[in-house]
């Protein structure tokens, strides 16, 4: 888990002249503004491995491990100890952390092998540790590169994460068998800003909140564990700034941006203020926020408008909750899917969603069954024995792709339906919460039909088996995501019980842009006309077809563009939850009839650069 809380040390490094500033660029992990002086922190290294072989046998060796594998129970159950003090959104996704290492701490795949190296090679403990878990590692690093270059960037990056947690525990057992011990974070000085090479996911559950003023690593990404864990502890977090130790001397005065993802070194006297000033601002922000939390996200004009939450990660729970979301409005459920070589069965599935349906606490959960295909391309497929059906040099958005996908293979929609139902329920059958059937990429009612049979004769087997489920059903929506469905949303309605919109693909198939591919990126544009008037037509369907219909894309997330949608017929929006509390704070200072000029101004226009305009200065 970590390389250390790591050690302190004084920079020999020349100082730059008082009077100059200088700017490094990083990956913004946590939003927020911090001003405080460096803290450096290296890691104490581990000793080479001069003798590879044991001079002690194999039965003293493995008394050696075993002993070091106690020591780091030991050692994680102290972080356990230490999640106490930390803030309440932290503590779950570092616990659940820390149960990983001690699994592998257990009877793992990772031990056996270690005990296997030590008997059958003669290898000493450190050297049959430091083998295994660097090969285990590589192993699933090398699947990590495989699937990226099938564009599965969420399956590589799960991969990469779990090629790290074999690391850190190959790190832990290592430091345990050198005597080479951790350090905390304890002698930096209160307001200081931690800046180290890399930061391991058990060095932030050692960091306090109130003593550190913000985190900046040289190594790290949005994607590993310990961007989750700094996000969940809401900390102003820099990660992956080039050359940092090499630039940054121990005490010298930082500003930190968490929005943009700069670091000032040095700041002059006018940046210092700037700094200090936007960071009071959103003190007072987070504040009123807080005190927003509670108030309903209603027009002035008294119309109720619905805030919810997507959710990526059972990790983004803590802040989806600290942002008030009255519920999960597209819980992505691929998380379950992409770390795993097989498919997650059953009663895995049962488990993970009843989790996160009992910790929204009555609060309505829409979950979307398995989105694969399109940029996930035959990484995917391999996965569900489908690679030979996906042609070389096809457009894998325009092929199989979500529940055209998982039409062909019933197994997994069925598997996912049963879970779903059974989540939805107690022991005692009595429903636990709100829960909501999603498919995605619907274009006709062929499919809404198939997929509805299944969804019956998977209630017909649970209820075969006995268990009582949730009374109503829950109910079955589809996503809207092409200009064929949002056209025929009357049609639609006949079988589908709600319709959530779908607006990051919708823009990509109504003008055939993709926003990855830099050469017509600067052609995509949420608020085409096109795009528009197809969000118009299909809420106005919608309506009429007495159907709730949501928003449940980037264009939810923009406080301006949610009050256009207000005045297109939207009433109902999920976005991330670091929007929600800008968004509720607008929609309170608005009317309907304010949207509706909006609408109005707006779709009489046709450039869609003039229409950003009025979009930008709505309410300014």
């Amino acid at each position: 888990m970590t390389e250390t809380p790591p050690r302190r040390r004084s920079s020999r490094q020349p100082r730059r002249s008082a009077s100059s500033s200088t700017f490094l660029q990083g990956k913004a992990i946590t939003p927020g503004m911090a001003l405080g002086p460096a803290g450096r922190v290296e890691a104490l290294p581990l000793p080479d491995i001069t003798e590879r072989y044991s001079a002690i046998g194999p039965e003293a060796e493995n008394v050696r491990l075993d002993e070091a594998i106690a020591r780091s129970f030991h050692q994680i159950e102290k972080m356990r100890d230490r999640l106490v003090g930390l803030p309440e959104e932290g503590r779950a996704e570092i616990a659940s952390l820390l149960t990983v290492y001690e699994r592998m701490l257990g009877p793992s795949r990772l031990v056996r092998q270690v005990r296997e190296r030590i008997a059958g090679e003669g290898l000493c403990a450190e050297a049959a540790v430091s083998d295994v878990t660097q090969e285990l590692a590589a192993q699933v690093s090398r699947m990590a590169d495989a699937v990226a270059r099938e564009n599965s960037a969420q399956d590589a990056d799960a991969n990469l994460r779990l090629a790290g947690e074999f690391e850190e525990v190959g790190r832990r057992l290592m430091r345990n068998l050198t005597g080479i011990s951790y350090r905390a974070f304890s002698s930096l000085p209160p307001g200081s800003i931690l800046v180290a090479e890399q930061l391991r996911p058990a060095d932030v559950a050692m960091i306090d909140p109130a003593r550190i003023a913000a985190v900046v690593t040289q190594g790290g990404g949005g994607a590993d564990h310990t961007a989750i864990l700094l996000r969940a502890l809401d900390i102003p977090a820099i990660l992956a700034v080039p050359n940092l130790m090499a630039q940054v001397q121990e005490g010298e005065m930082l500003v930190v941006d968490g929005h943009l993802g700069t670091v000032t070194l040095s700041p002059n006297e006018t940046e210092l203020r700037l700094a200090a000033e936007s960071a009071q601002r959103e003190v007072r922000e987070k504040r009123a926020f807080g005190r927003l939390k509670r108030l309903p996200a209603q027009l002035q004009s008294g119309e109720d408008i619905e805030l919810s939450a997507n959710l990526e990660l059972p990790a983004e729970m803590p802040m989806l909750l600290r942002n008030g979301a009255k519920g999960i409005g597209l819980l992505r459920s691929e998380f379950l899917f992409g770390e795993r070589e097989d498919l997650p069965d059953e009663d895995g599935q049962t488990d993970a969603y009843r989790a996160i349906v009992q910790a929204m606490d009555g609060r309505p959960v829409t979950i979307r069954v398995l989105d694969w295909g399109g940029e996930k391309g035959r990484a995917c497929m391999r996965r569900l024995g489908l690679a030979e059906q996906v042609a070389d040099g096809g457009n894998p958005a325009l092929g199989l792709r979500g529940v055209r996908l998982l039409l062909r293979v019933p197994e997994v929609l069925e598997t996912q339906f049963a879970a779903i139902l059974r989540a939805a329920e107690s022991e005692e059958g009595a429903a636990i919460g709100r829960v909501r059937i999603l498919l995605p990429m619907v274009t006709s009612a062929d499919e809404i039909v198939a997929a509805r049979e299944i969804y019956d004769r998977v209630i017909r087997r649970l209820k075969r088996k006995g268990h009582t489920l949730p009374d109503p059903l829950p109910p079955l929506g589809i996503m809207i995501e092409t200009p064929a469905a949002a056209l025929t949303v009357d049609t639609l309605a006949r079988h589908a019980d709600f319709m959530a919109l779908g607006t990051n693909d919708l823009t990509m198939y109504t003008l055939a842009v993709d926003r990855s591919d830099s050469m017509v990126a600067d052609r995509y544009s949420p608020l085409h006309p096109g795009v528009l008037r197809l969000i118009e037509a299909a809420a106005d369907s919608a309506l009429k077809a007495r159907r709730p219909i949501s928003v449940c894309g980037e264009m939810a997330s923009d406080p301006r563009v949610v009050a256009l949608l207000i005045g297109l017929g939207l009433r109902s929006f999920s976005m991330n939850s670091a929007s929600l509390p800008r968004v509720k704070r607008l929609i309170r200072t608005l009317t309907l009839e304010n949207c509706d000029q909006l609408r109005r101004q707006v779709m009489l226009e046709s450039d869609p650069d003039v229409i950003q305009d009025l979009v930008r200065q709505f309410a300014t």
